[in-house]
């Protein structure tokens, strides 16, 4: 049985059979499981130039530098996100940047790409491909290396307004389920989804002139929800300080636009946390 697959895989052995009996020879065939080649790609080629912030902290003598990475976009994912694997994983696997899910939840992809801050897994692809994208760390924050920014300051800031329900008084009977109401319940709308990805505060130009006493846009929206929420105190604002009271009531509208699920941060939004 042996030989017989390596006639049926080797032309040169089938050479040295007479005619008759190559011609009972079935042509071998692969096996259900092996992956199919891929298909030929339709789209034109279509290259595009990456333009990505590089700092290593292991080669000191290296400045911070902007270094041009080309990708053909035919055969690419629509995200800047799958440009950035593309390139680390075909052209530069020293290139450094967060990323997790891929679906815009954990907020681990956020950078600066052509100027505004977003998440890299929801920000599409410039359909300019003759201009170079340009793509950066989250401004005015403390770099680890390349698109990695340390998160430290602004962790500590979420955790300083106590980001966790405080009720006024013992539920009336333990262990059972405290009910909300529909109307509190739209009351966390335009707040609840944020995700922590510290867009909106690097975006906020009063962060990044006193980060560290202003909380910032992402954390003073966490307080002004849990002061909201049904059956909790309203002294998480406490936490805040004075700090953040002429601040919050000039919040600018640059950090709105920068929030990847359309979070409020209007002026009425924040002003209960000041409270």
């Amino acid at each position: 049985m042996a030989a017989a697959a390596l006639l049926r895989r080797s032309p040169a052995a089938r050479a040295l059979l007479s005619p008759a009996l190559s011609s009972r020879l079935v042509a071998s065939k692969p096996h259900s499981s092996s992956p199919a080649p891929p298909p030929p790609s339709s789209k034109p080629a279509s290259t595009k130039t990456f333009s990505i912030y590089r700092w290593d902290p292991d080669s000191p003598s290296t400045k911070p530098h902007l270094k041009d990475y080309k990708v053909d976009l035919s055969d690419c994912g629509p995200m800047v996100l799958d440009a950035l694997l593309k390139i680390k994983n075909e052209q530069d696997p020293s290139l450094t940047f967060r990323r997790s899910c891929r679906e815009g939840i954990c907020g681990s992809c956020a950078m600066n790409i052509d100027g505004d801050n977003g998440l890299a897994c929801l920000t599409k692809i410039s359909s300019e491909a003759a201009g170079a994208s340009t793509i950066s760390p989250l401004p005015h924050m403390f770099v680890v290396k390349d698109l990695v920014v340390d998160m430290t300051n602004f962790y500590n800031q979420y955790k300083s307004v106590e980001p966790w329900l405080k009720r006024k008084d013992p539920p009336a009977a333990g262990g059972k389920e405290i009910y909300q109401s529909k109307a509190d319940r739209a009351k966390l709308d335009g707040m609840y989804e944020c995700i922590l990805c510290a867009c909106c505060s690097t975006s906020c130009p009063s962060y990044w002139w006193n980060p560290e006493e202003y909380l910032g846009p992402a954390a003073l929206l966490h307080a002004n929800r849990l002061g909201d929420a049904n059956e909790t105190e309203t002294q998480h604002a406490s936490a805040v300080g004075d700090a953040n009271e002429t601040k919050t009531q000039h919040v600018h509208a640059r950090p709105s636009s920068r929030i990847p699920w359309g979070l409020s941060l209007r002026e009425e939004k924040l002003a209960g946390s000041q409270t």
